[in-house]
């Protein structure tokens, strides 16, 4: 289990907020639960939101109106027999606050104040949802989280993921209408963090090389790949003519177990094999440089209990081919510190 500050370290580069000196703050407490530590993150987040103003944008509405708005639906006023009321059903846009981000807002708010938290933090969010009087709450099922942010909503991107944590790790109210939380950080989305969290790393604190999470073409002789699956890195390296690949993997056992012997799991290694040669050819073809150009790649592993935690370099036909594993139970700064040297190893 990854510590909680650990977690919001992750989460505050993953999604941008650690220069936010209100996500900052959180740093230094201590939590009991991670459902306390998202309610923090949610306070401090909200309260950051207000002073630059929600997200207001126009929202369609539909009602019956006694002083017609906008574009009047004939047809459905007879439906609904509204003129009975001297009303007529208006279509019309309005400005509102009451927008999607700030609805997936106020009803995460809700339901922490029903979970395992501390009774100042619902204190706090009770007070809060005051400033969300006019803002409808939705049902956590059915929102779609596939959504993309732009300039007009970026402030909202930490605020959103705390959201998204804390309405996916619910179980069923009791009786009591008191919300259980489960462990929010399951292996599938401690993965997706996991690697957001090693792009955004990349990203912020060695603005000296490119990186990217970037897509890779197969290198078919005859241009035909069809059915063939998609090529996605995780996190790409580049300086000058030098590449670095790597796949994160988050498994509660790095190694797999065959007769006896523990053995890097044989899907991860071909993976990382064929990203590397395909991505490699590529580059020789359009750069026209057979032979100048260097591909690594690594499988980064999160740390687990196990007795042996690989740290292995294999050349294979010409590449590097390191097996790496990131100690996540460790203070940040020596976190931190083995994601540098990582890149200081080939990027020196």
């Amino acid at each position: 289990m990854i510590p909680l500050r650990n977690i919001y370290y992750m989460l505050a580069y993953a999604f941008r907020a650690l220069n936010e000196q209100e996500y900052r703050d959180v740093a230094g407490e201590d939590f009991e639960n991670a459902a306390e530590m998202l309610s923090a993150l949610l306070i401090r987040g909200i309260n950051y939101q207000l002073k630059r103003g929600l997200f207001h944008s126009y929202t369609k509405r539909e009602e019956p109106l006694s002083t017609p708005r906008g574009k009047i639906d004939i047809t459905e006023s007879v439906k609904r027999m509204t003129t009975r009321k001297f009303q007529l059903v208006c279509a019309y846009e309005e400005y509102s606050a009451d927008t999607f981000f700030n609805q997936i807002i106020k009803t995460t708010m809700t339901v922490l104040i029903r979970a395992n938290i501390s009774p100042s933090r619902k204190k706090e969010l009770r007070k809060l949802l005051v400033y969300f009087t006019d803002i409808q709450e939705i049902d956590p099922l059915q929102i779609r989280w596939d959504f993309r942010f732009d300039n007009n909503n970026q402030s909202y991107r930490m605020l959103i993921a705390v959201c998204y944590l804390a309405l996916n790790g619910l179980i069923q109210s009791d009786k009591s209408g008191t919300v259980h939380i489960m462990d929010f950080f399951d292996e599938q989305r401690e993965c997706r963090l996991y690697e957001k969290f090693i792009l955004e790393y990349y990203k912020k604190e060695h603005p000296e090389l490119a990186v990217s999470s970037s897509w890779i073409a197969w290198n078919v002789d005859d241009g035909f790949s069809e059915m063939l699956p998609t090529m996605k890195t995780d996190v790409m390296l580049s300086k000058d003519n030098r590449t670095l690949i790597i796949d994160a993997k988050y498994y509660q056992r790095i190694a797999q177990i065959n007769y006896g012997n523990a053995t890097i799991h044989s899907g991860n290694i071909y993976q990382i094999y064929t990203y590397v040669k395909n991505y490699e050819e590529n580059q020789s073809r359009e750069e026209h440089l057979d032979g100048e150009i260097e591909v690594s790649g690594m499988l980064l592993y999160a740390g687990t209990d196990e007795a042996v935690q690989p740290n292995y370099t294999y050349q294979m036909h010409g590449n590097k081919i390191a097996v790496r594993t990131l100690d996540l139970n460790l203070e940040f700064s020596q976190i931190a510190a083995q994601l540098d040297s990582i890149s200081n190893e080939l990027f020196p």
